[in-house]
């Protein structure tokens, strides 16, 4: 369990904002529940996915995120998972590999999202605070997934159902080579 509450560079709670922002929505929360459901909203809701806003910066970790008020589905998740670790809850990420349009003539690009240990329930759940919009509609729950994208396992999509303490070194890599979004691609499978 230790693996899923260590700072990592992707996932660097230790940030002088995000200690802030820990504080503050610890502030406003009953109990580790509440807090883990308003950590997801304020990922889900207040930072912006970076391709829904046309962004041209590149947040490439946690803290990024934060300070750029954006960032895509890998880094939201680095914040989120962050966000928990700093206050003990452990935290990782999944992975889905999704076709890149409706289909899979543009190819395919890796979709991260959390999971989320619960104490209390002693079990992990997952939870995607990719950002909500028109056929998306990800939500807090405990007991049945609400996760931003349904797979279509007819156009070869997958969900992996993993559970990693830290972002993929290699979309850590793929974020360090890119200056813009629109450059963001991955040609892997996990």
């Amino acid at each position: 369990m230790n693996d899923y509450l260590i700072e990592t560079q992707s996932i660097d709670y230790n940030d002088e904002n995000i200690q802030k922002k820990v504080g503050h929505l610890k502030e406003l929360s009953s109990d580790d529940i509440d807090y883990i459901e308003r950590c997801f909203m304020f990922v889900r809701d207040e930072i912006p996915h970076s391709w829904d806003i046309n962004a041209s910066v590149v947040s490439k970790k946690a803290s990024e995120v934060l300070a750029n008020k954006t960032g895509v589905c890998w880094t939201k998740s680095c914040l989120l998972a962050a966000l928990l670790r700093a206050n003990g809850i452990p935290s990782g990420i999944s992975y889905q590999l999704l076709t890149r349009a409706d289909d899979a003539s543009d190819g395919y690009i890796i979709h991260a999202f959390n999971t989320v240990y619960i104490e209390q329930l002693d079990k992990w759940i997952r939870l995607d605070a990719r950002g909500n919009k028109e056929n998306v509609n990800a939500q807090f729950s405990l007991d049945e997934e609400h996760l931003a994208y349904e797979i279509r396992s007819e156009m070869g999509e997958i969900d992996y159902h993993n559970n990693q303490n830290d972002l993929d070194e290699r979309l850590v890599n793929v974020l360090s080579k890119c200056n813009v979004v629109s450059e963001i691609r991955t040609d892997f499978e996990f």
